[in-house]
């Protein structure tokens, strides 16, 4: 059984790379078009891959809460990291979104020129206030031209069911631009573990907040909020008639 994972999880990898060679290298063409433009187009790569990873690894997801995601304003997204899984069904998930990120990541051939193109708030984790102050101001920058942000508040992918600290960059960003907050529990990790080639097939939930108004919230509130959001244990809500 593992044997049929690894191979699964290969084709998934083959695929995966391919496409990302032809959409960056496509992509860098796009370079003198609007930000919108380049991520229309990059976009698709991250939905190609969740639709490739389920056909190659089984691995399925469900949204539970996507009723409460107001498309009228750009807010934050402050959701758990244990997989690289995220990047790409969040951009399926919500509307035009960019990633607050270590800066290494840009450096990475062909999916470092990806990302580049949708925008990123890259910050040097080493820099502390200096890297707080650039989140918050970027982060305000993007959210007024509509651009949904989203922060990895414990700052670093995490194991399944293993609680994080909780950073104040992202609820110092939510005071300063007044967006709402949305808070986003999953169980990606389950499927696609931190730092795992293999891929393991499995349903992951997706768990999304009622938007957070921050105006009466102190920084200290929202990641008291944040971290009961993220670590509680959530439960598919029952279907009518069960």
């Amino acid at each position: 059984m593992k044997f049929w994972y690894f191979l699964r999880s290969l084709v998934f990898s083959f695929g995966q790379m391919v496409t990302l060679v032809f959409f960056s290298l496509f992509g860098l063409l796009l370079a003198p078009f609007s930000h919108q433009v380049r991520y229309r187009f990059i976009h698709y790569w991250a939905r190609f891959c969740i639709w490739w990873l389920r056909w190659t690894c089984g691995v399925q997801y469900r949204v539970f809460g996507a009723e409460n995601i107001d498309l009228s304003k750009a807010g934050l997204v402050f959701a758990r990291h244990e997989s690289a899984w995220e990047t790409f069904a969040f951009q399926a998930i919500f509307p035009q979104l960019t990633f607050v990120l270590k800066k290494e990541l840009l450096k990475i051939p062909f999916f470092g020129w990806g990302l580049a193109m949708l925008s990123p708030i890259a910050i040097d984790r080493k820099a502390g206030r200096k890297a707080i102050k650039q989140v918050v101001t970027e982060g305000c920058q993007r959210i007024d031209k509509g651009v949904w942000v989203v922060i990895f508040p414990e700052g670093t992918r995490m194991p399944a069911g293993v609680p994080g600290q909780i950073k104040s960059g992202g609820a110092m960003l939510a005071k300063k631009a007044q967006a709402p907050v949305y808070l986003v529990a999953h169980n990606a990790g389950s499927c696609w573990p931190k730092n795992s080639f293999i891929k393991t097939p499995g349903t992951i939930d997706v768990y999304i907040s009622p938007p957070l108004d921050v105006t009466e919230l102190t920084v200290a509130d929202i990641n008291q909020k944040t971290e009961e959001w993220l670590f509680e244990p959530h439960t598919p809500p029952k279907q009518e008639g069960f």
